[in-house]
């Protein structure tokens, strides 16, 4: 495996000093989650409805890298692992559906709150906000070894996307399989100044109010307003009901959430500099390396902000195997409107 080169540095042995104190006083609490649902559940998968399951239950807490992640976890802990990444904004509910589905069928699904997110905190109060590109990537590999899992699907879209597709693309050994949504999501920040076609910039409308100050002051002040307003936006055949919005809601009052957000969005416009310590992860991506491991893509047909294609577009960027699917009755946030189709997409990349 490369070495991860940055100032925000794993320090293995207070990670495997406080992982291990985590993991043992929680692996009581939810080691049964997958099997209790499928013995309680023993209905035919693909007639689970969304919007049955409304909670993962405690979630366990986990120091990683310059994290202490909050994460679910179910199914049995000698499943093959799964990585389910959220978008934004979003949270962890976006697999709700989908987690169940897999742990049922026999993997160990972990579902983390990216940074800035639920329960996931920062463990040094000096540590930079970032939110870009080359930080939530990372995020998954020191995730990924502060719970000793050396190979993993990824899987995920938007923020969660890209994530995954960071990891596949440099750390290859790292995923033994990646299901990403909306294609190939590593940003071509070099070309950022260059226009999309209007309809497709007035679909990112956040992207240009967050790249000022007076986006910043409105993100603090109307977070649930602006995240409802793109849950709309993005999912225009989606009928979400306000408990499934305040759910996944109570998860932007996570302390840095703002400043992660504004530096996301400014960073991928180019508009902020990246951190030190992720300058040489950064280096690399910007070199748009091709995703090599077998990769399952998805494309919502009803995703208000980025249309369906059948993917010929992205190929050259995939060298592995790749099956392209698009996805009707699906926006953006496509696991929780799709959730048996996106399970199904986990378990069709580990047979290519």
């Amino acid at each position: 495996m490369d070495k991860i080169n940055m100032g925000e540095a794993i320090d293995h042995d207070r990670r495997r000093f406080f992982g291990a104190a985590a993991l043992t006083f929680t692996a009581v609490e939810l080691g049964a989650i997958g099997r209790a649902h499928a013995e309680t559940n023993p209905a035919p998968l693909s007639v689970i409805k969304p919007g049955t399951d409304t909670s993962f239950g405690p979630l366990k807490q986990i120091d990683a890298g310059v994290l202490d992640v909050g994460y679910a976890e179910l199914g049995p802990p000698n499943g093959s692992p799964v990585f389910l990444l959220h978008g934004w904004p979003y949270d962890i509910h976006d697999y709700i559906e989908v987690a169940p589905i897999l742990a049922a069928h026999g993997y160990r699904v972990i579902v983390p709150h990216l940074r800035g997110h639920g329960s996931t905190r920062f463990v040094d109060t000096a540590t930079p906000r970032s939110g870009q590109q080359a930080a939530i990537g990372v995020d998954v590999v020191a995730l990924m070894d502060a719970l000793k899992i050396p190979t993993a699907v990824l899987a995920g879209y938007d923020w969660g996307g890209r994530a995954a597709c960071v990891v596949a693309a440099l750390w290859p050994e790292r995923c033994t399989g990646l299901v990403s949504v909306n294609d190939y999501l590593i940003q071509d920040i070099a070309h950022a100044g260059m226009p999309l076609p209007p309809k497709l910039e007035w679909g990112i409308w956040t992207q240009f109010y967050f790249a000022t100050e007076r986006g910043r002051v409105g993100l603090a002040a109307n977070r649930d307003d602006i995240a409802r307003l793109l849950w709309t936006n993005e999912n225009p055949n989606w009928h979400f009901d306000d408990a499934m919005f305040q759910r996944s809601a109570a998860s932007f009052d996570n302390p840095d959430y703002v400043d992660v957000v504004i530096h996301s969005y400014r960073h991928r416009l180019g508009l902020a500099r990246g951190y030190p310590q992720y300058a040489d992860v950064e280096a690399r991506l910007a070199t748009l390396p091709v995703i090599t491991v077998s990769t399952v893509t998805l494309d919502g047909e009803d995703n208000g902000i980025i249309p369906a294609s059948d993917g010929r577009s992205s190929a050259a960027k995939f060298s592995g195997r790749r099956i392209h699917h698009r996805v009707p009755n699906a926006g953006h946030a496509l696991p929780q409107q799709a959730p048996k189709v996106f399970a199904d997409a986990v378990m069709e990349v580990t047979k290519v």
